[in-house]
């Protein structure tokens, strides 16, 4: 017979409240992408408080409507209310996260990410059941600019400040001229920001998906950068063809390749006797359970839905997964050839790893 469980009734509760907050988090994706979309934010921050009314006169969009986002985004703390007057208004702390696309902690690319993954779930869901994976190109069609949207402002205020600088000698050499490939470049953010900061530099940009790099291209050509001097290419970090590189980066990608030690060694091959290898990948510990925190919360379930499905779609298919650690990382790219790996910079994001042959 079986025992009858006995149940702390004060963590029912606690636990019960965390997973309300976490239903209200899952809910809210959709309204703070509508409200990204829609210029609700950025009305907010530039034209100050408003009714439900006021904002209708201002964007010219439904009243009811409005209404009930409004009170969902008080009711989640993304806006002030004002009783008295009954206007609501995006404090400067939120607007930095919801309005502003050049703050260190826009997050919109955040939201929408973890949309696109209700998207990937039934052919994820698919793929527990038969071991395959999900290839990069068919998951959720909006998910690569999600993904490029998420991660850029971790690159524009620390690519250029702080990750170069902390390898050994490289900025001297972007600074005089060097060689450059960008592998998994995705729509090329990383980049242009390097391209756009070291004139004298070439680079060029790999991606597997033609996506991605029609993308890049394009926002090359908003950049109004030579595309002699900078340009991409859709090729695989294993199997791009040109060589002599003086710095090879790899930024949030390399856990993402179906054969990480493939492309580990093939990088080893293409750079010069004394070129640097950047790996930019999300923050982890070495340790399971010291991934158990809000950052490392967020990246297995991204992984989950995005990152190992993408890798097992390919050949080898390591599946190093988003949270795989510096030490695994590091015997990964000491396959490839490299016999100097440390840790140069770190945010709470991100780990960078220099490694020298």
């Amino acid at each position: 017979m079986e025992a009858t469980q006995v149940f702390d009734e004060n963590k029912l509760n606690a636990f019960v409240g965390q997973v309300l907050g976490d239903l209200g988090g899952a809910y809210s994706a959709a309204l703070v992408k509508m409200g990204d979309r829609l210029g609700l934010y950025r009305e907010l921050q530039s034209g100050g408080p408003a009714t439900s009314s006021e904002l209708a006169e201002r964007t010219g969009y439904s009243e009811r409507y409005l209404r009930e986002w409004l009170a969902h985004q008080a009711a989640s703390t993304y806006l002030d209310y004002n009783q008295a007057t009954r206007r609501f208004r995006l404090p400067p702390e939120q607007a930095m996260v919801f309005a502003d696309e050049n703050s260190p902690v826009y997050m919109i690319g955040g939201f929408e990410n973890a949309f696109t993954t209700f998207e990937n779930e039934p052919k994820v869901r698919a793929a527990f059941r038969t071991g395959e994976g999900v290839a990069w190109g068919d998951q959720a069609q909006c998910m690569f600019c999600a993904v490029a949207k998420f991660f850029r402002p971790g690159y524009v205020h620390n690519l250029v400040q702080s990750w170069l600088p902390a390898l050994d000698g490289v900025v001297e050499k972007l600074q005089r001229g060097a060689r450059v490939a960008d592998l998994g470049c995705g729509h090329g953010h990383s980049t242009l920001l390097m391209a756009a900061a070291f004139p004298n530099s070439t680079f060029v940009g790999f991606d597997f998906h033609g996506g991605s790099i029609d993308s890049a291209n394009a926002h090359r050509e908003e950049h109004g950068l030579d595309p002699g001097r900078v340009r991409f290419e859709q090729a695989t970090a294993s199997d791009f063809e040109e060589g002599d590189f003086d710095l090879v980066t790899c930024f949030d990608a390399l856990h993402d390749m179906g054969d990480p030690a493939g492309t580990a060694a093939h990088v080893f091959e293409k750079l010069k006797p004394d070129g640097t290898w950047m790996v930019v990948e999300p923050m982890a510990a070495d340790e399971l359970s010291d991934n158990f925190n809000p950052v490392g919360r967020l990246f297995y379930a991204a992984s989950t839905s995005i990152c190992v499905p993408t890798a097992l779609a390919q050949k080898t298919g390591l599946a190093l997964g988003a949270q795989a650690g510096e030490r695994k990382l590091t015997e990964v790219i000491k396959e490839g050839g490299f016999r100097k790996v440390r840790r140069a910079a770190e945010t709470p994001f991100n780990i960078v790893l220099e490694a020298r042959a």
